[in-house]
């Protein structure tokens, strides 16, 4: 029987959270001035506090540490031309050799203290790290926010790792306050000036937003973080708009830092990688059959040992959150060079990232396919080019997804590869890719199916035209084409003879391409040996008589 423990009582000795929040960002005008989104914060201004961050492979060799080089050797050869391109030699050039993925920094942010409902004395947290990664002919953009703290109740923790990551509250307290969120966030900057705060408890804004732009508000203090991008629907004028791909739960990944983590019961550890907040000291977050099986479901336990000392350390993920919990009083847990908390930040960080790299992708080129076939209008000709248009660049999109950053596995060593495979059965990742890869599909095929009836009409029209020709073909040849000879007349003559015969000519054409088709069904039935000449000539008729417009 699990000991129930106090968690205001169990100390974290040191404590990291890494959010990310993957968002879809909108297609650039074709006419506008940036080529692609990152161009924006390429742009140094007094708006624009994004500088981009140089790659380690790009710069001083004596910079690049041990840590760098243990994070490259995690995966495998195509995965690593994906995270950071490949060396140029005289077979490649610069521009080939490029990874496809651009990272960018701020600097201004120091702290962000956090504010919880159930204490008035606010939290400060390290900002370690705020960055923006974009993707490559991919209009995803994942915000990076890496947070540290040192000695915190367990209670706090999850306290911090259940309301930290809200894009914006799902409801309202009866005090007005956000339900779920913190009571107030505030980004500091290096000399204790706040920057922003959150504004969670603002109830109009939020539901106004909703009502007008059938979209959900962001929280002030995570627009302020990303701007100089803006939302999509608001009223703010930017050149890059993103918006709101998947929950308003952002994904993260835990570092958890312990005395003992045998002090840790099921419940302890249930409540951290399914982050659902304290509650009471032994009891579970969910119900008995809920969590049951519940390690062989979220729980690596290669390396967790509870019955021994040390214990170890214990790996969980469920897909959203990653949590990595072990002894402080290890060095090789607690070692930012060589040890886990090094490997945290940088090879879990990336086993993370992928799969919801991925799950973003697919779901904005899902969220594209679904926004062309909105747009289109089946009898506006206009409209059918522009939606075919639209689907040729998302296969072609797809495509390039597929060969470029899709992955079944990313690494060969036992570990990174089963807490990538479990990341991926969570989110789905498969059955998204293949789901909507049948639905690109089925539409490409539409298309070819629809050009291929596009040129049987045609040919059908050619035909009608060349059988209407051809009486007048052969009688010319029979006949030596000079039927009249008037090669010796005077100019005026020859051009009189030459209108008189091009005239009749392009309207007899002009209303064979116009009757095409009911000559295409008489010349048919005309075929037919089965038809009586009375069926046959009645066939005829069609020709002749004019189709009523529909009424409106």
């Amino acid at each position: 029987m699990e000991i129930a423990t106090n968690p205001a009582k169990l100390r974290v000795r040191h404590f990291r959270q890494i959010l990310l929040w993957p968002l879809q960002l909108m297609p650039l005008p074709d006419d506008g001035p940036l080529q692609n989104h990152s161009q924006l914060l390429e742009q140094v201004s007094a708006d624009n506090p994004w500088r981009e961050l140089a790659d380690e492979f790009c710069g001083d060799p004596e910079q690049f540490h041990e840590r760098h080089y243990s994070e490259f050797v995690t995966f495998l050869p195509y995965v690593q031309r994906f995270l950071y391109g490949e060396g140029v030699g005289q077979e490649a050039s610069s521009h080939a050799g490029e990874s496809p993925i651009r990272v960018f920094r701020r600097h201004d942010v120091a702290k962000v203290r956090m504010t919880f409902k159930e204490s008035d004395q606010p939290i400060d947290f390290d900002i370690v790290h705020l960055d923006l990664y974009f993707f490559y002919d991919i209009d995803v953009v994942i915000l990076v926010v890496e947070i540290a703290a040192d000695d915190l109740e367990l209670r706090q923790v999850q306290d911090t790792l259940y309301r930290f990551g809200r894009a914006y509250p799902p409801y309202w307290d009866e005090d007005g306050s956000g339900g779920h969120c913190l009571k107030r966030a505030e980004w500091i900057d290096s000399a204790g000036q706040v920057l922003s705060v959150s504004d969670y408890e603002k109830r109009s804004k939020y539901l106004s937003f909703v009502s007008r732009c059938r979209a959900p508000c962001i929280s002030s203090h995570w627009e302020f973080l990303l701007r100089p991008l803006v939302q999509h629907h608001s009223g703010e004028i930017g050149l890059v708009r993103y918006r709101q791909i998947e929950y308003h739960r952002m994904p993260l990944l835990a570092y958890l830092a312990v005395d003992d983590p045998r002090a840790l019961t099921r419940g302890d550890f249930a409540r951290l990688v399914l982050v659902a907040g304290p509650g009471k000291p032994g009891s579970l977050p969910y119900s008995d059959q809920h969590l049951e099986g519940f390690e062989s479901r979220y729980c690596y336990d290669r390396y967790w040992h509870p019955q021994a000392e040390p214990a170890g350390t214990r790996l969980m993920s469920c897909g959203h959150a990653f949590v990595m919990v072990g002894s402080a009083r290890e060095a090789y847990f607690t070692g930012l060079e060589n040890g886990l908390l090094g490997q945290f930040r940088h090879q879990f960080f990336l086993l993370f990232l992928i799969p919801h790299f991925h799950k973003a992708a697919l779901l904005m080129l899902s969220d594209r396919l679904v926004s062309a076939l909105n747009r289109l209008e089946i009898g506006h000709a206009e409209s059918v080019k522009q939606f075919k248009r639209a689907i040729r660049q998302i296969l072609e999109v797809f495509l390039r997804f597929s060969h470029r950053y899709w992955f079944h596995e990313v690494s060969d060593q036992m570990q990174a590869r089963a807490l990538f495979r479990i990341t991926g059965d969570h989110l789905g990742t498969e059955s998204l890719y293949t789901e909507l890869r049948e639905e690109i599909q089925d539409m490409s095929q539409y298309l070819d199916s629809d050009s291929l009836r596009r040129q049987a009409n045609t040919v059908v029209r050619l035909t009608v035209v060349t059988t209407a020709g051809l009486v007048a073909t052969i009688t010319t040849g029979f006949l030596g084409i000079n039927l009249i000879d008037a090669a010796h007349d005077e100019l005026i003559d020859r051009i009189l003879f030459f209108a008189l015969v091009a005239i009749p000519s392009v309207l007899l054409t002009g209303f064979a391409v116009v009757k095409s088709k009911p000559l295409s069904d008489f010349l048919e039935a005309l075929s037919d040996e089965r038809l009586s000449h009375r069926d046959k000539l009645a066939a005829l008729l069609p020709v002749w008589r004019r189709k009523r417009p529909p009424r409106a």
